[in-house]
C-alpha cells in the first residue's frame, strides 16, 4: 500500500487456482493449450473470411467481427493467469486491475450486441429473403459492428467511472483469478450498496435488453421456420441452431456471474473461467464445425 494520509492499495492479490506445484504446472501447460486454440482458431476465421470472396456476405462479416472479439475477450485476463501459474504471489497492480475491468466490459458489452446484429442478420435472411441483398448492405453491417463496439465502451465506461475513484486502503484480496467488478467493489473502504446495484442495473440493462431482443428474433425466426420445409430452410435451421447454442454459451455464464452472492470460491472461478476461456474457443467450433463453406474454404 501507499502510505500517506489516505493509504491506497497499490495492488490487489489474485486468488486463483491453488494447488501444488505439480497442479500449478498442469494448470499451465492446459491453459496455455486452451488460449493457443482460441488465437489460433478464431484467427484462421477472420483470415478465412477475408481471403475467400464467395464468404464476403454479411453473415460471414459478423461471423469474422464475433471470431476477433472472442479473441479479445480470452485475452484480457487468459494471458495473466496463465502466467499467474509460474509465480507464488499472484498479484496485479491497481491500474492493471482497472484496465482488465474496462476491457471485459467493452469486449462483453460489444460481443453481447454484435450477438444481436447477428441474429437480426439472420432475422432478415430467413423472414425477408427477398429483400436481404437491399437491406444487409456492407454500409449497414459496419454501422452494426461500429455500434456494438461503441455501446461496449459506453457500458465499461459507465462501470469504471464509479470504480475507479472509490476508496481502496484495506482488504486487497480479490477472490478470482482477474479483477471481476463485482468482487473488486466489495473491497472498497466504504459503503458500497449504491454503487453495487448501480452496477448491477447498468449490466443488467445490456444483459436482458441484448437478451429479450435476441429471444424475439429467434422465437419469429423459429415460427417462420416451421412453417417451411425446403431445402433452404433446413441450412437455416443448422445456421439457427449454431446461434442459438453460442447465445447459450454466452448467456448462461453471464446470468450466473451476475446473479451470483460470490459465496462460493469454486463456482464463481469456474464460471469465470467456463465465460473468459471455454466459450471463445467453443464459438469458432459450432460455428465451422457446422458450415460447409467455411469447412470448404479453409480446406482450400
Amino acid at each position: 500500500m501507499d502510505q500517506g494520509n489516505n493509504s491506497r492499495v497499490a495492488e490487489f492479490v489474485l486468488h486463483s487456482l491453488s494447488g501444488p506445484r505439480e497442479l500449478q504446472l498442469f494448470y499451465f501447460a492446459f491453459f496455455t493449450l486452451f488460449y493457443s486454440s482460441i488465437v489460433l482458431g478464431n484467427l484462421l476465421i477472420v483470415l478465412t473470411v477475408l481471403s475467400e470472396p464467395a464468404l464476403h456476405t454479411p453473415m460471414y462479416f459478423l461471423l469474422s467481427n464475433l471470431s476477433f472479439i472472442d479473441v479479445c475477450l480470452s485475452t484480457f485476463a487468459t494471458p495473466k493467469m496463465i502466467v499467474d501459474f509460474l509465480k507464488e504471489h499472484k498479484t496485479i497492480s491497481f491500474e492493471a486491475c482497472m484496465a482488465q475491468v474496462f476491457f471485459q466490459h467493452v469486449f462483453a458489452g460489444g460481443e453481447m450486441m454484435l450477438l444481436v446484429a447477428m441474429a437480426y442478420d439472420r432475422y432478415v435472411a430467413i423472414c425477408r429473403p427477398l429483400h436481404y441483398a437491399a437491406i444487409m448492405r456492407l454500409r449497414k453491417c459496419t454501422g452494426l459492428v461500429l455500434g456494438s463496439w461503441l455501446i461496449g465502451v459506453l457500458h465499461s465506461v459507465s462501470q469504471l467511472v464509479f470504480t475507479v475513484n472509490l476508496p481502496f486502503c484495506g482488504p486487497n484480496k480479490v477472490d478470482s483469478f482477474f479483477c471481476d467488478l463485482p468482487l473488486v467493489i466489495k473491497l472498497a473502504c466504504t459503503d458500497t450498496y449504491i454503487f453495487e446495484k448501480l452496477m448491477f442495473l447498468d449490466s443488467g440493462l445490456i444483459a436482458m435488453s441484448s437478451f429479450v431482443l435476441l429471444l424475439i428474433s429467434y422465437t419469429v425466426i423459429l415460427v417462420t421456420v416451421r412453417r417451411r420445409s425446403s431445402a433452404g430452410m433446413a441450412k437455416a435451421r443448422a445456421t439457427l441452431t449454431a446461434h442459438v447454442t453460442v447465445v447459450s454459451l454466452f448467456f448462461g455464464p453471464c446470468l450466473f456471474i451476475y446473479a451470483w452472492p460470490f459465496s462460493n470460491f469454486l463456482v464463481n472461478n469456474i464460471l469465470s473461467i467456463f465465460y473468459t476461456v471455454f466459450t471463445p474457443l467453443l464459438n469458432p467450433l459450432i460455428y465451422t464445425l457446422r458450415n460447409k463453406e467455411v469447412i470448404s474454404a479453409m480446406q482450400k
